[in-house]
């Protein structure tokens, strides 16, 4: 089989290796049996999607019907979720709609970062893939309508996303959430005396201009720092 894989960030790398390692790969989306979709930062017209001989299908990161859209993961960690997973669908016109090929669950630990989550969440997709695939296209799954009464949608992420305001700041486990779920990006952070301080996980911190340091190094050099406002909630 002839697959055309699109996706962006690094993290969807095992995808392409797991179809490299089983089919082969095309640029083409009209030369392709297939198109995989994964992260990818565009959205496909009704055209490209149906090039493909069986036509497109798209790994997301949550149990689809809920949270279409950018942000799932980030979402699931930001709402505190015990449990996610993946959702491999046919894909249509719209936005992360189709019906679903397979899906599974994995559980969360209130230690997964975006970071780890999505390494985590792609990985065991690309183990999937390549037999659900094969079940796809000799027809032995029943795509099945998603509950879109029931839909959920989380929204593209800004820079501004991971604000908070140093002298109003979340409680302490909503910023624990938000500190896990924007990081890498766009991270966490506050202005503070005319400068940009970003939390990183595991008690790190970072003063604009300056290396991430441990929290307690950093209040050696800012014994000022307002810290008993993001502890005290």
């Amino acid at each position: 089989m002839k697959i055309a894989f699109l996706g962006t960030p690094s993290f969807v790398q095992p995808i392409k290796d797991a179809l490299a390692k089983h089919f082969t790969l095309v640029d083409s989306l009209k030369r392709a049996d297939l198109a995989v979709v994964a992260a990818y930062g565009k959205i496909l017209t009704k055209e490209e999607l149906n090039a493909p001989k069986y036509g497109s299908i798209n790994i997301h990161p949550s149990l689809l019907p809920k949270y279409r859209g950018p942000s799932p993961i980030q979402a699931a960690i930001l709402n505190g979720d015990k449990v996610s997973g993946i959702t491999i669908i046919k894909m249509d016109e719209e936005i992360d709609h189709g019906p679903i090929l397979y899906q599974e669950e994995m559980e969360l630990s209130d230690k997964d970062t975006f970071d780890t989550l999505s390494k985590k969440m792609f990985q065991h997709s690309a183990e999937v893939l390549p037999q659900v695939i094969q079940d796809f296209v000799r027809g032995r799954i029943q795509p099945q309508l998603q509950r879109h009464a029931i839909a959920t949608h989380c929204n593209l992420l800004t820079k501004e996303s991971g604000y908070f305001d140093i002298n109003n700041p979340p409680s302490r486990e909503i910023l624990d959430r938000m500190i896990r779920a924007y990081y890498p990006w766009p991270g966490t952070w506050t202005r503070w005396h005319g400068k940009i301080v970003k939390l990183h996980p595991k008690g790190v911190i970072q003063m604009e201009g300056k290396k991430a340091i441990p929290l307690r190094d950093f209040l050696n050099g800012y014994p000022d720092f307002p810290i008993q406002n993001l502890l005290g909630r």
